[in-house]
């Protein structure tokens, strides 16, 4: 499972000019999914991500997770973290989990998060979306399960 987090002042998604999800202080979490991960990759990066420390404290060091400043995830789907572009210039996604696992698993690390006492608002899995945001710093992450 990957995950490309960005601190965000403020971020949202569409599907059709409708917004699903908003978001302010927080992160906006774009979140990949494998055919080999499953429940435990679901809950390391959902535990990491809520205890990413990197909101300034009053000193001014990154030194502050989501629950203390009060912050919030946007969770948005996104298979082309596994697109793999070293042959040609058009990516293959076969390293992207098929739907049906990749939607249940998305859904389950949202709970998760959730259960981390972090606010989760979510994106639409399959939909083309419309993703907006303000990242903060800039302050960009991105996390592998496998790495965890």
């Amino acid at each position: 499972m990957r995950a490309v987090v960005q601190r965000v002042s403020t971020a949202s998604v569409k599907v059709d000019g409708q917004t699903v999800g908003q978001i302010d202080q927080g992160f906006l979490v774009l979140l990949g999914i494998t055919e080999s991960d499953g429940e435990r990759e679901a809950a390391l990066l959902a535990r990491k991500i809520a205890g990413l420390r990197v909101f300034e404290d009053g000193n001014g060091k990154m030194n502050l997770g989501l629950v203390d400043v009060g912050g919030s995830v946007l969770a948005v789907s996104q298979f082309t973290l596994y697109g793999d572009v070293r042959k040609g210039r058009r990516p293959s996604f076969t390293g992207a989990a098929r739907p049906e696992l990749a939607e249940p698993l998305y859904q389950r690390f949202c709970q998760l998060l959730a259960g981390e006492g972090v606010p989760v608002q979510q994106g639409v899995f399959q939909a083309h979306m419309e993703v907006a945001l303000v990242n903060d710093g800039p302050v960009t992450l991105w996390l592998d399960s496998n790495d965890l």
